[in-house]
């Protein structure tokens, strides 16, 4: 007999799972030992727990890959991640529909564990504000760009869990981070915060060596690179170890504010933060997620719509837990 050709199952295929609602991800090993677990449990009502979950969304079917929002922490933070599940790693979507239970995508278990194991990455781009004006009257000078490169060195030194890569007027910070799963030895090392801390230290090197004020932008994406080093190295090829996906939806950010700033749809901020990133932030339970303004923009990363939110950096900082998470270990969770 075909998988799932109980009656109280419903099989979704690909161009059909559920949109928008939550679903479990679930290594296609699984697949006979929860059928039949459900079997039982619709004779009997004895449930058993099989296999582990991954909570996730399916936010859009595309003809060779599902746009799926991945919810790799959903107990101290909502950690929510845009990944792609091609066509070829999907096996089935089942679900019961007369039963409490949510829709299960069964996957190729290789995919789901890389999806576990492989290194994901932040990106921040800080620009100097009235650069063009600056030049033009002079203000910037050999030494001083040297002063601030040396305050950068300082910076970085200080703050070896990002990557920083600068210019004359801007600088790219890099973050990995990590998530594991049950069976291995990697850590949940997700820590965004590490960034939006640096941010007031770069800006007062700005501003006390080129008198220039900074803005940032924000984003994260789903990295391929099994290299978890920030950065690499050889001769003077120096690679980001990363997609450029991440980079260009930071690009696609600063590219919707400077559009919005122009059309006085909202005034210039500090800090544009991907909503993604920004609702995975880990703020202090007594004061509460900030309430902040938000605009649209178009992403490289995904095909549903995306919005970036828009502040001053005290306002987000202050609404931080004051408290750096510590990596631990993350497991996925037991099936229910």
């Amino acid at each position: 007999m075909p998988a799932f050709s109980h009656v109280e199952f419903r099989v979704h295929p690909f161009e059909d799972v559920p949109l928008n609602e939550d679903v479990f991800l679930m290594d296609e090993r699984w697949m006979a030992e929860y059928e039949a677990a459900r079997i039982q449990d619709f004779k009997s009502g004895e449930w058993s727990n099989v296999g582990y979950i991954s909570y996730a969304a399916v936010r859009s079917i595309g003809t060779d890959s599902l746009e799926i929002s991945w919810y790799p922490n959903i107990f101290d933070r909502f950690h929510e991640v845009v990944v792609r599940l091609p066509r070829q790693a999907f096996i089935t979507c089942v679900d019961t529909p007369n039963w409490d239970d949510k829709p299960r995508i069964f996957v190729n278990g290789a995919w789901l564990s890389g999806l576990y194991s492989r290194p994901f990455s932040a990106f921040a781009l800080i620009d100097a504000i009235g650069v063009k004006n600056a030049l033009a009257k002079g203000r910037l000078e050999g030494p001083s760009l040297v002063s601030l490169r040396d305050r950068i060195d300082l910076i970085a030194a200080a703050n070896p869990e990002v990557a920083f890569v600068s210019f004359a007027d801007s600088l790219l910070l890099k973050a990995n981070w990590t998530v594991g799963q049950y069976n291995d030895d990697i850590v949940y090392s997700y820590n965004p915060e590490a960034i939006i801390r640096i941010l007031p230290t770069i800006a007062t090197a700005y501003r006390e060596e080129l008198s220039l004020e900074t803005y940032a932008t924000v984003a994260q994406g789903y990295n391929l690179y099994e290299d978890s080093n920030l950065l690499h190295l050889a001769g003077n090829h120096l690679s980001l170890n990363s997609l450029g996906l991440p980079f260009a939806q930071v690009m696609a950010i600063e590219g919707a504010a400077r559009a919005a700033i122009r059309a006085r749809t909202h005034a210039p901020n500090e800090l544009y933060l991907d909503e993604n990133f920004y609702h995975s932030l880990r703020f202090d339970l007594n004061r509460g997620k900030p309430v902040l303004p938000k605009a649209p923009y178009i992403s490289r990363m995904g095909d549903s719509d995306c919005y970036y939110f828009y502040s001053d950096r005290e306002t987000v900082l202050r609404s931080l837990d004051s408290v750096p998470p510590e990596p631990r270990k993350k497991q996925w969770k037991a099936a229910e």
